[in-house]
């Protein structure tokens, strides 16, 4: 026994030490790394798999530009790009809004009568009671707010569903909105008040727009180097320097076209205020979104929102804060609205205010099943529509043609979001 107890054995020592475990990453990710060739694998794969992201819409986009032009050569002029780009800001503030609520996977159907409500506070403040325009401006976005506050809280807290919800408030506010009104059937927007310049003012100067455009390709160009170190030092793939200069370019082509288009050409007026507006909020709220915590946020209640609550969420919070955001910039939306009308009436915000809206967030790509869109969609989606509706314009058509179009690309669009996602799911990748 003691020969045995002396017998030598192996040791720590001489057991070698176990390797280090090895981060696992996305196969996805390398394509960063790949360059073009891993580019063009990436968009073959999402294709198989249905995930078509704003192709569709930018196709759609390219083919209404050529149908249009080659049916009237006036599409594309200078004039009638700048008239697309005022009508589609109003509606497009309010379809940031809507996209918002959509990743939530829910609906919000006030949104015309809380327009309408918005507009109607400003006229009765500032022209009626001779409050100081831009304050009355202010208490208007403030009341949409808080409309939205109150649409969340019923919603999240008392278990009404948002369908309800908003249906109600529709009805409720639009009352409101004609109450506060009184006898007048309409109040003017006064010359040279804030809300006449939201869609009248235009930057005539070309600096302007060329330092808009400037400003716009230097951000973008800093965000992609700032996201590519931030990768490295976390030991990400990251883009090479051969993408980002080609995303670059490609952005400052089109900036730079858009700026000598609004400047150049002869009829040309400058850059529209309400289209720097409108951008401004596609940025921040873009930025909200996919930057904060509050953007994974709404996408994590959008996609499982038991899964959301059980991970620490607090959904109510959410979803209190999304129906209050639509509420918001439904009510500046209808300002501008206000602005492009000649100024507030009882019928503002009705008719077909509500479904370009949703039109809008649904065609430009976010889905109506929720946790899933972004919210350049409401870009894209205004830009379709009004395309749509300044071609057929041009060509003498009556507006339930518009009508007409725009719907069958409403239920086009719903149709390919419907098709992707059963894609996606024989795929195993919904």
């Amino acid at each position: 026994m003691s020969d045995l107890a002396k017998t030598p054995t192996s040791t720590d020592s001489d057991t070698p030490a176990p390797a280090a475990p090895v981060p696992a990453v996305d196969p996805r990710l390398l394509v960063r790394e790949e360059g073009l060739a891993g580019y063009w694998t990436e968009f073959k794969r999402k294709m198989r798999g249905g995930e078509l992201g704003s192709l569709p819409v930018v196709i759609g986009l390219i083919v209404i530009a050529v149908v249009f032009q080659l049916k009237n050569d006036h599409f594309l002029d200078a004039s009638s790009l700048a008239n697309i780009a005022v009508f589609t800001s109003g509606l497009g503030i309010m379809a940031v809004g809507i996209v918002f609520v959509l990743l939530l996977g829910e609906i919000d159907l006030s949104v015309g009568s809380v327009a309408g409500m918005g507009a109607a506070v400003w006229a009765v403040l500032s022209v009626t009671h001779d409050l100081n325009d831009w304050l009355a401006v202010v208490i208007a976005v403030l009341a949409g707010l808080a409309i939205g506050a109150v649409h969340g809280f019923f919603f999240a807290k008392i278990g009404v569903p948002a369908f309800v919800v908003t249906l109600a408030g529709f009805l409720g506010w639009s009352g409101l909105q004609i109450w506060l009104m009184g006898g007048e059937g309409s109040i003017n927007t006064p010359e040279g008040s804030v809300v006449e310049d939201l869609t009248g003012h235009f930057f005539a100067e070309k600096a302007a727009a060329y330092g808009l455009a400037a400003v716009a390709i230097i951000a973008y160009a800093a965000s992609l180097l700032l996201d590519s170190k931030r990768r490295k030092a976390a030991g990400l793939p990251s883009r090479p320097v051969s993408e980002i200069v080609l995303r670059t370019v490609v952005v400052a082509v089109l900036a730079g076209g858009a700026a000598y288009v609004l400047n150049e050409p002869a009829g040309a007026r400058g850059l529209p205020l309400a289209l720097v507006l409108f951008l401004a909020v596609l940025v921040v709220a873009d930025f909200v979104a996919r930057r904060t915590t509050f953007g994974r946020q709404v996408f994590a209640v959008g996609g499982n929102a038991e899964a959301a609550r059980r991970a620490g969420i607090n959904v109510d919070r959410v979803r209190i804060i999304v129906f209050a955001v639509s509420g918001m910039l439904a009510a500046f939306g209808g300002l501008f609205i206000a602005s492009l009308s000649g100024g507030a009436t009882k019928s503002l915000g009705g008719g077909n205010t509500l479904m370009m809206v949703i039109a809008a967030a649904v065609i430009g790509g976010t889905s109506l099943f929720g946790g899933r869109g972004k919210v350049w969609s409401a870009l894209l989606g205004m830009l379709v529509i009004q395309s749509i509706q300044q071609g057929l314009n041009l060509l003498g058509m009556a507006s339930e043609i518009q009508y007409m179009i725009t719907g069958a690309v409403l239920l086009a669009a719903v149709v390919i979001d419907s098709v992707s996602r059963r894609t996606q799911k024989s795929a195993g990748r919904a």
